[in-house]
């Protein structure tokens, strides 16, 4: 029962083994003349990272284009949303839109925005103030 041919045989290395094995199939390939898979592999792992420096800095760009940073129409807070989009202020909870740079407030559809043309203010004690009766009414039968 003890096969010496059954185990495992198991080599110890520094990690060089990895390396002596791709220099040893490289040099087989380009002495049978397929040298061409080789290059292609070298093309392969030297593009791998220009295309991750290239994808960077295009994420960078397009970061730069399209993050505003803005007041909020509502309480003036300072923050950052995505350009043509809806963001929540994070200081008022109020939902406002990206448009053109710029925070707008989102009114829903049929709602009036009105804003403040001219405001004064009024002293209690200078304005005469009536009493005005209100009489309640029974409610009345269906």
């Amino acid at each position: 029962m003890n096969d010496p041919f059954s185990r495992n045989i198991q080599f110890k290395s520094s990690g060089l083994g990895c390396f002596f094995t791709f220099l040893l199939i490289a040099a087989l390939l380009t002495s049978v003349g397929l040298g061409w898979i080789v290059n292609g592999f070298i093309v392969l792992i030297l593009l791998i990272p220009v295309t991750i420096v290239l994808g960077i800095l295009g994420f960078q760009w397009w970061l730069k284009r399209n993050i505003i940073e803005d007041d909020c129409p509502v309480c003036s807070h300072t923050f950052s949303g995505l350009n043509n989009s809806i963001a929540r202020c994070p200081s008022c909870g109020e939902v406002v839109q990206v448009v053109d740079k710029a925070f707008q407030r989102q009114t829903p559809t049929g709602t009036v925005d009105v804003s403040v043309v001219d405001a004064v203010e009024v002293d209690a004690d200078t304005v005469d103030a009536k009493v005005v009766e209100v009489q309640v009414l029974e409610p009345g039968e269906d």
